[in-house]
């Protein structure tokens, strides 16, 4: 597909460059909001796309023959049926949503991630009773038996050692569960007493970045700023309305960003809205994490707005300041890298835990793409620390149920009208909370008594449109175009 048919014609906003993505081509870096920008409410999921020169109005639907060039002419009301039913998400934060993969180990399909690895219940359960039992196994042949789904019993010695060297986790599993399990169990295995382990490949020199990993760094959007209303007394209003309005155009960016990730542009539309809907939020805390680093104790949610304890218990925000703060510490404990963290970024979408997936084998590609892109990285970067990969994974469990308190807090505040919301943030919260099609079309009405009551402007100028920006809303809508 040429970089024509995957992006819009010259009627596209300001706010995403729309240069060819594709790797081979290389990633120009996306184009920045400035602090005096803002983002379109008129154009909801898509407006940071594709808006009209004028800004007045998002352009029609997209053909359904193709993403880019001439416009489709039908009304939302024509295409909704089908495209929201491949789109809607189910918000549950279910890890078992990943879709199926196979067996680092042994090659069999996948049940999940177990202790920081994708692998079947048969090694899962087999790594689990080697470490439980501090069993030590010894290899009849020279160490190098091939462990395949057929033959992954013949030599339980290199099926052991398999697991060590894809990654799986010695801490992951529950030593105190057998008797005497903590005592006997040392976790420092002795190569002397285990010589199988002896013999794992020597840690191969420093080499630089993955193709990925580089192509990520290039993507990562520029700094936002915050801008808060110096107009507005300080309080609980002034700052949900800062974090709204933040929130609101780093969705834009976030899009955008997307775009450049190798793979996403090869997803169909109705997976790439599902994705990004289903994991926003994550990606948002992330980035809270990750600017929170250098910091004691304080969240950095822009460049020039940073909270501590007091400024959030004032602002209502204590609960969801302490969950995000327990993220801050556990990557600051694992010192966690830029590299690491634009590829954890980029597994976050990709993992995420939407139910309405239309080709599960384009996205588990895509996850395969990024995990790998991690696993090659610490291998050449961190090879010291041959488990350090899991480790990382096993913190994106903690960031989903961070994000899914994130995402009822500010729902909450926009079913109690407390400020203003623009119509792009509107649509995202709905579409987390609200999984069917038809619970959408119904949102779009409370969204039209929570934001209409407090008029049609917010406290920075900006326009706030009556409709939530969700199926019901507007007129014409474009969601995304690539």
């Amino acid at each position: 597909m040429s970089s024509d048919d995957r992006h819009l014609g010259s009627s596209c906003g300001s706010f995403i460059k729309t240069e060819p993505s594709s790797p081979s081509s290389g990633i120009d870096a996306l184009s920045h909001h400035s602090p005096s920008g803002s983002s379109d409410t008129s154009g909801g999921f898509g407006l940071a796309l594709g808006t009209h020169a004028s800004g007045l109005d998002s352009p029609p639907m997209f053909a359904g023959a193709g993403l880019g060039g001439t416009p489709c002419r039908k009304s939302y009301e024509d295409c909704a049926s089908g495209i929201m039913e491949d789109s809607a998400i189910k918000c549950e934060y279910m890890l078992n949503a990943i879709p199926k993969r196979l067996c680092l180990v042994c090659g069999d399909i996948a049940s999940g991630y177990h202790y920081g690895v994708a692998s079947c219940e048969a090694c899962k359960a087999f790594f689990k009773r080697t470490i439980q039992g501090n069993i030590e196994y010894s290899c009849p042949a020279t160490n190098e038996c091939e462990i395949t789904k057929r033959r992954r019993k013949s030599c339980q010695a290199c099926r052991f050692m398999k697991c060590l060297k894809v990654g799986m986790l010695k801490e992951g599993v529950r030593l105190d569960r057998v008797r005497g399990g903590r005592q006997k169990y040392k976790r420092r295995l002795d190569s002397e007493s285990s010589p199988y382990l002896s013999l794992q490949i020597s840690p191969p020199a420093k080499k630089p970045l993955t193709k990925i990993v580089s192509y990520l760094l290039v993507a990562e959007p520029d700094k936002l700023y915050a801008m808060p209303p110096p107009g507005m007394p300080e309080g609980d209003i002034k700052a949900l309305t800062t974090l709204c309005d933040l929130a609101d155009r780093e969705l834009v960016v976030i899009i955008g960003w997307a775009k450049h990730i190798p793979g996403f542009s090869n997803l169909s539309l109705g997976d790439q809205m599902s994705l990004l809907q289903s994991a926003w939020m994550e990606i948002l805390i992330l980035g809270i994490v990750y600017r929170s680093l250098p910091y004691d104790d304080k969240l950095v949610y822009a460049e020039d707005y940073i909270m501590d304890e007091e400024h959030s218990r004032l602002a209502g925000l204590l609960e969801l300041y302490r969950a995000i703060l327990q993220l801050v510490r556990r990557y600051k404990k694992l010192k966690v890298e830029k590299e690491e963290f634009v590829t954890l970024k980029a597994l976050a979408l990709a993992n995420s835990d939407s139910m309405y997936i239309e080709d599960l084998e384009a996205v588990q590609k895509l996850q395969d793409l990024l995990h790998e892109a991690l696993q090659d990285y610490e291998l050449s970067q961190r090879h010291e620390e041959p488990r350090r990969t899991g480790k990382l994974l096993l913190t994106l469990p903690l960031l989903r149920q961070t994000a899914a308190k994130a995402v009822q807090h500010f729902y909450s505040v926009k079913l109690q009208g407390k400020v203003p919301m623009h119509k792009l943030f509107l649509e995202m919260l709905e579409a987390k909370l609200r999984g069917s099609p038809k619970d959408k079309r119904v949102s779009s009405q409370d969204g039209k008594s929570a934001c209409a009551s407090r008029g049609q402007s917010n406290p920075r100028g900006r326009p706030i449109s009556p409709s939530t920006g969700t199926p019901g809303g507007q007129g014409k809508h474009l969601w995304l175009s690539v």
